[in-house]
């Protein structure tokens, strides 16, 4: 039996999942949560083979659960499901130690074999998004995508620096450094177009 535990913000989209992988012999749904931070306390209480879960969730979301569950708890395997067709958030999931990257339009019975395969230790990867990420590298650093990431709010270089504890020259060097790489005419423009590919 797979013991899997169901991460998504969206009720009926779980509820929906949840019936999809009951009716699996060799699948059970032992816990279900809706961010980050709450899996993380189900991954406490019950034991757990393998996590699917969205990207975009509140709270913490499923790239950086996909983090904490590679430093608390390696022996699970990780499953992303998400609408985003983006070759940066597949990059970034996969560096975050994502097993399988798959998309919701895709057919139903998708996600019970591809958790099959990852519980056999096989990674799964959409190969149309795969391809366009070999095409299409994520160009950011670490620190470049978090000084743009405050730069979309519209943070100012002294907010930023203050926020990431770096001096005003060096965030104005990563914020110059990650325009450069992205062809945009300033910081608005740079954020915009990195949102655009998921390299945010």
């Amino acid at each position: 039996m797979i013991r899997t535990l169901l991460v998504e913000d969206q009720s009926m989209v779980l509820g929906a999942l949840a019936a999809l992988l009951d009716i699996e012999d060799d699948l059970r749904v032992v816990a279900t949560a809706r961010d980050g931070r709450e899996a993380l306390v189900m991954l406490e209480q019950h034991p757990v083979d393998i996590v699917v879960t969205d990207i975009e969730m509140p709270v913490m979301t499923g790239l950086e659960l996909c983090a904490a569950i590679g430093r608390r708890h390696p022996e699970i395997r990780v499953v992303v499901l998400t609408t985003f067709a983006r070759a940066g958030y597949l990059q970034r999931a996969t560096e975050a130690g994502a097993h399988a990257y798959l998309l919701k339009d895709a057919p139903a019975r998708s996600l019970a074999d591809a958790i099959r395969s990852v519980r056999a230790g096989h990674r799964v990867i959409d190969p149309q998004l795969a391809a366009q990420a070999r095409a299409e590298p994520d160009p950011l650093t670490h620190r470049e995508r978090q000084v743009l990431r405050r730069a979309e709010t519209g943070a100012t270089t002294d907010q930023i620096a203050q926020a990431l504890a770096l001096s005003e020259g060096t965030v104005r060097n990563y914020l110059s450094s990650a325009i450069g790489k992205l062809g945009a005419r300033n910081r608005a423009e740079a954020a915009g177009r990195a949102r655009d590919k998921g390299w945010l």
